[in-house]
């Protein structure tokens, strides 16, 4: 069965994502929220399916380098949140520069740290892979 990935659509979605956790890893920033209330899109166990937005700023660069990078983190979602992503969720992915030169899999193993602490699940970095900036672990 193959992983269908349900996307945030409205800004009020990106919005409520924001107020929950989050985690900023080097190649991404997910944000992580529980949904409340009942939605259209129930899986079949009656429980919400989890649901998925991407960000790219105009920082990043022009609309080829956006688009880009946000189909590197689709396909990202695609092959690690049947795994690690929980029904009743709403997450948002944030590129950032390094999302496009970072390797794949540093990319894939930077969103499975990012769903375990967003989780709430601390998991620590590889050696090497220190963290920068003012916003390092904020929840």
């Amino acid at each position: 069965m193959t992983f269908r990935l349900h996307t945030l659509k409205k800004r009020a979605d990106f919005l409520r994502a924001r107020k929950g956790r989050y985690f900023a890893a080097n190649g991404l920033v997910l944000q992580g929220s529980k949904v409340l209330e009942l939605e259209p899109g129930k899986g079949e166990a009656g429980e919400l399916r989890p649901r998925f937005g991407f960000t790219a700023t105009k920082k990043l660069g022009n609309a080829v380098v956006r688009n880009r990078v946000k189909r590197r983190l689709r396909e990202a979602v695609r092959l690690i949140a049947p795994q690690k992503a929980r029904n009743g969720y709403e997450y948002v992915l944030i590129g950032r520069k390094s999302t496009l030169k970072r390797p794949f899999s540093a990319l894939l193993h930077d969103l499975t740290i990012a769903f375990a602490n967003v989780h709430g699940k601390r998991v620590e970095r590889k050696a090497g892979q220190g963290r920068r900036g003012k916003n390092r672990n904020h929840h």
